[in-house]
């Protein structure tokens, strides 16, 4: 019996009844991570997390070398990070899960960095590790024995990308709508905690990652993110939406959600404003958007 194909979200009811009946089927990752103490998710996981998960970390398996001008979270070497998953034993059209206890932002950032790597049997749990302990399903201490190497080939991107360059060139053309993730004291440039210069990309919209949660922490539904999107970036394809946030990873939040919302195709600024911020000459804009 074929498996279902899971490509934005998995209930804990699902990924339970899939790791009881298939478990060599799937492969879980832990993405757990706290920007302003960068062991804490490692630690969390090895205090507890999902059977057989294996962890990845934000700065040293999910992003690439910074510079001091390309941003606080660049994207990894396409073929390294390919190499990192494989290393771990992730097989070639396996259903790969990824979960963390923030809400989804870290793991929605590796489910972007495999869509990117052209894998589509990528899926959030949809609530973390809340969800899956509030189920009542176990959870464990142990490492995984590390496994024999898998096979896991990059194919075209299913994710998109621009660079620096290209949103400058929009500053000019206003083809594209440019989507902040952060929260909205930051958009407006009021309250800057972790980048040097306050303030965001000049004509950039405001959509707090926070707002595609319920109040439990899962994902709202469907057609409730389609209706508030819209409202954000009106009758825009999404394709002409260019997704950022400080540094890369909550806006990968915002791309699931618009994914989920069958709003496809927007495109990911991994630099994001902590990219734009380093050179002075880029322009920035504070306050509200009029």
């Amino acid at each position: 019996m074929p498996h279902t194909h899971y490509t934005t979200l998995i209930s804990a009811a699902n990924l339970a009844e899939r790791l009881a009946n298939a478990p060599g089927s799937v492969f879980v990752f832990d993405c757990s991570f706290d920007l302003a103490n960068p062991d804490a998710g490692e630690k969390a996981y090895a205090a507890a997390h999902l059977p057989g998960a294996h962890y990845l970390h934000l700065d040293r398996d999910m992003s690439g070398t910074k510079t001091g001008t390309n941003g606080r979270h660049p994207l990894p070497d396409r073929a390294a990070f390919l190499q990192a998953l494989v290393a771990r034993g992730v097989k070639q059209g396996q259903q790969v899960v990824a979960y963390d206890a923030q809400g989804g932002v870290y793991a929605s950032r590796l489910w972007w960095l495999m869509r990117w790597l052209g894998h589509d049997s990528i899926a959030v749990l949809d609530g973390g590790l809340q969800a899956w302990q509030a189920g009542g399903y176990p959870v464990e201490t142990t490492v995984p024995a590390p496994a024999a190497a898998g096979d896991l080939k990059a194919a075209a991107p299913l994710a998109v990308t621009v660079d620096v360059q290209a949103v400058l060139h929009n500053l000019t053309t206003r083809e594209n709508i440019v989507l902040d993730a952060r929260a909205a004291d930051r958009y407006r440039g009021e309250n800057e905690t972790i980048d040097p210069v306050a303030g965001h990309i000049p004509g950039a919209l405001n959509r707090f990652f926070k707002d595609n949660l319920t109040a439990d922490g899962r994902f709202k539904s469907a057609h409730t993110l389609r209706d508030e999107f819209t409202a954000v970036i009106g009758n825009q394809q999404p394709e002409h939406v260019i997704l950022q946030c400080g540094s890369g990873v909550t806006a990968c939040h915002n791309a699931l959600a618009m994914e989920v919302a069958g709003l496809h195709g927007a495109a990911l600024y991994a630099g994001s404003w902590s990219e734009w911020c380093a050179d002075k000459s880029r322009p920035i804009a504070t306050g509200a958007n009029p």
